[in-house]
């Protein structure tokens, strides 16, 4: 029993070094030998087929919200329906009682009366009388406005869910085609197991240890451009007066430092400016992460300068567009203006070399 119990430690002891010894292997895709370019480019492709089928996983979430929305509100439109057919019959008793005489009926009555009690009376009773109609036709107008409404909302989640069925359709198409092209490149290689061992292990490795990691930066860096409003308190001199507004000239060593020391974890992360990008640059334990994209101006729901990703890179192999948006929708990296200077919006935006210009305008739009 002894011996059996120490093999068993054996064994275990065994499993958990063979464990270990694949971790570098993860990290940083520290291969034994260089990875061709042809390599390269099919592990790059089942990167993107894990991606890709996230992405058809969370549309068909959506779809299905989209779905059960839509089934809701038809049953309330036919709710609806059913409660506006009495408030209409009852509404038109009201417009026909107007147009047949009785409201002058009545008033001819509380013209006609001959004593002061009497004239309150009738005037009360007409009082109560167009009070209650009035009810009549408000509960008719509600609910018209209701339906109308409801029938708005309605031809709003056809249109999405119809949008989300055709991407959908899309990316299913897409991840079968390139499956077949890994599949068929796979085949062909010099050494067909090795790379379908390397593609597994890079593949464990984003879904375990780098989607985590990328999505933390991605955090870490949104929160700090939230309080990006401290960066005048750092370096005043970024803004300078011009006719009719301002100039902020955002640096690239300022920048690095204010963001460094909004977070610690961005001390592993460069920022660079070259012409019209900017280029996160990082490592640390294996990981390396590259991000490159611009800015642009929007003004709606408010002035302010998104970034948007260009590319995104995870170890040496390019990401697709799936994560790229979905990085861009759940973390906001750009910064809003007013939050710097109030009535004030941006106009322009352009990134040389070491540095990003802002043109800041006086604007009356009240801040929101």
């Amino acid at each position: 029993m002894k011996l059996k119990n120490r093999l068993h430690r054996a064994i275990a002891a065994l499993c958990i070094s063979i464990t270990l010894a694949t971790i570098p292997l993860l990290q940083g895709a520290a291969y034994a030998a260089p990875i061709s370019e042809e390599d390269q480019k099919i592990m790059e492709q089942s990167l993107s087929i894990v991606e890709i089928d996230r992405d058809i996983s969370k549309v068909t979430l959506q779809q299905q919200d989209a779905e059960r929305e839509a089934a809701e509100l038809t049953k309330q439109i036919a709710d609806k329906s059913s409660q506006i057919e009495s408030s209409r019959e009852r509404a038109g008793k009201v417009i026909a009682a107007y147009y047949m005489g009785e409201r002058e009926t009545l008033l001819t009555a509380l013209l006609s009366v001959n004593s002061l009690s009497d004239f309150f009376t009738i005037w009360d009773y007409y009082q109560l009388i167009s009070e209650r109609n009035q009810d009549i036709l408000h509960t008719y107008q509600q609910e018209y406005i209701a339906l109308r409404e409801a029938r708005e909302s309605l031809d709003q989640t056809s249109r999405e869910l119809e949008s989300i069925k055709q991407r959908l359709l899309r990316q299913r198409q897409r991840l079968v085609a390139l499956q077949q092209s890994v599949e068929s490149s796979i085949s062909s290689s010099a050494d067909p197991e090795k790379l379908r061992q390397m593609i597994q292990e890079l593949t464990s490795y984003w879904q375990n240890v780098g989607l985590h990691e990328v999505r933390r930066y991605f955090k870490a860096l949104s929160q700090a451009m939230a309080n990006f409003s401290d960066y005048l308190k750092d370096y005043g001199d970024s803004l300078t007066s011009i006719k009719g507004g301002y100039i902020l000239a955002i640096r690239e060593k300022e920048l690095n430092q204010f963001l460094r020391n909004k977070n610690k974890l961005l001390g592993d992360m460069t920022f660079r400016f070259t012409e019209q990008r900017m280029i996160v640059q990082g490592s640390k334990e294996g990981l390396e992460l590259s991000v490159e994209g611009h800015y642009t101006i929007e003004n709606h729901p408010q002035n302010a300068l998104v970034f948007h990703i260009d590319k995104l890179v995870f170890n040496g192999f390019e990401l697709p567009d799936t994560t790229r948006s979905e990085l861009e929708d759940e973390f906001d990296l750009g910064f809003y203006p007013q939050q710097l200077v109030p009535f004030i919006e941006a106009t322009d935006v352009s990134i040389s070399e070491n540095e990003l210009m802002i043109t800041l305008k006086l604007s009356l739009k009240s801040r929101n």
